[in-house]
């Protein structure tokens, strides 16, 4: 069984969150390194609305993850819309530790990303809209119980 948990980013994980985002496989899905960790660096102020995590494998650091709720960045994005707080959240991961691409945690990341939203935020739903090429995450999504909407063009998982 695989034994990870979520710490909080600190400003000591910057540069390491700095490396994984310039990673080929990583800037081909999150694209400009710049803007991720612009939020990064915000999280305590323009940027205290998004829950950022380092995913942690017992000491050694695989992976970073975060969640938020739409409405607070609905203005931000244009693939959902959102009319109400609270009700409906979205979810951003990866792997940056290559030894640990392919073994089964980025399903476990995904599982306790959502466990955590419906624990700490009592939403109604997860929505996630990775890239249709993306098809580790698309997998990984389905294996959590998340279906493709075809009409919205998103993965959702209901949470109630």
């Amino acid at each position: 069984m695989l034994n990870i948990f979520l710490r909080k980013v600190e400003d000591a994980d910057i540069s390491l969150l700095a490396e994984w985002l310039n990673k080929d496989y990583i800037l081909k899905w999150y694209g400009d390194t710049a803007d991720w960790l612009f939020e990064i660096r915000e999280r305590s102020n323009s940027f205290a609305w998004i829950h950022h995590f380092i995913v942690m494998e017992g000491q050694t650091p695989i992976g970073f993850c975060q969640y938020y709720d739409c409405y607070d960045a609905k203005d931000m994005e244009d693939w959902y819309i959102v009319t109400q707080p609270g009700d409906t959240f979205t979810i951003d991961y990866l792997i940056g530790n290559e030894s640990y691409l392919g073994r089964g945690y980025g399903k476990a990341i995904v599982k306790l990303l959502s466990d955590t939203i419906q624990t700490k935020e009592q939403a109604r739903q997860i929505i996630v809209q990775p890239e249709q090429d993306n098809h580790a995450s698309n997998h990984v999504l389905m294996a959590n119980g998340y279906t493709y909407d075809k009409q919205r063009e998103y993965y959702y998982k209901p949470l109630s």
